[in-house]
């Protein structure tokens, strides 16, 4: 069976902010929408998770942190429908800089913080992650990092982070365009390069 892919694009937004909630993933989703609601008519699109460190206010905003929508080559022009907007995360205040679109490359390591899962043991998630890979064409070596979860609004996400490596350049691609498992809206199952190979556990 011949998978029919979609070209992607990163919509990549320089952003204005100090702290966000632990969840923010979700009332971003939500901002987003609110300003673009064309982002809610395709499942394919994604949120790339932000660059941010713990704190005793929450979650610390890196510096130059961006914020990084990927969505189909042909919604590319929806972008800017964010552009220059200030984004209310839960009473927390970020502003977004003007869209900037960059192609997907391909890189021999790639990096999803999340894969989302089902009450599944590490080696039952492996078994099937390797299984929708072969399905893509997009085979690699995987490294699987600790559990984890996300809780807001109701609603528990849970997962795995993951790496996987020597890739080749089409499979590559093709993984970054297609993503792994659901909820991909709230930063799930998006993969993005990764430059070394560390243990995961101490990420």
């Amino acid at each position: 069976m011949t998978l029919a892919i979609t070209e992607m694009i990163d919509a990549v937004y320089d952003v204005r902010g100090d702290t966000l909630p632990s969840h923010y993933a979700f009332p971003l989703w939500e901002e987003l929408v609110r300003h673009a609601p064309t982002l809610a008519s395709d499942p394919s699109i994604g949120v790339i998770p932000l660059k941010t460190s713990p704190s005793e206010a929450g979650l610390l905003l890196a510096k130059r942190a961006k914020l990084t929508i990927r969505m189909p080559a042909h919604l590319s022009s929806h972008a800017s429908a964010l552009n220059g907007k200030q984004l209310n995360i839960d009473g927390v205040s970020l502003h977004l800089g003007t869209s900037k679109l960059k192609s997907i490359q391909s890189f021999t390591t790639l990096h999803s913080n999340l894969v989302t899962s089902s009450d599944e043991s590490e080696e039952q998630f492996l078994a099937n992650v390797t299984k929708k890979l072969n399905e893509l064409g997009a085979v690699g070596d995987l490294l699987c990092g600790l559990h984890g979860t996300m809780k807001t609004h109701g609603r528990t996400i849970n997962g795995y982070s993951l790496v996987i490596h020597n890739m080749k350049a089409e499979p590559s691609i093709r993984l970054q365009y297609l993503g792994l498992g659901a909820d991909r809206q709230f930063g799930c199952g998006i993969f993005v390069p990764y430059k070394t190979i560390t243990d995961l556990r101490d990420d």
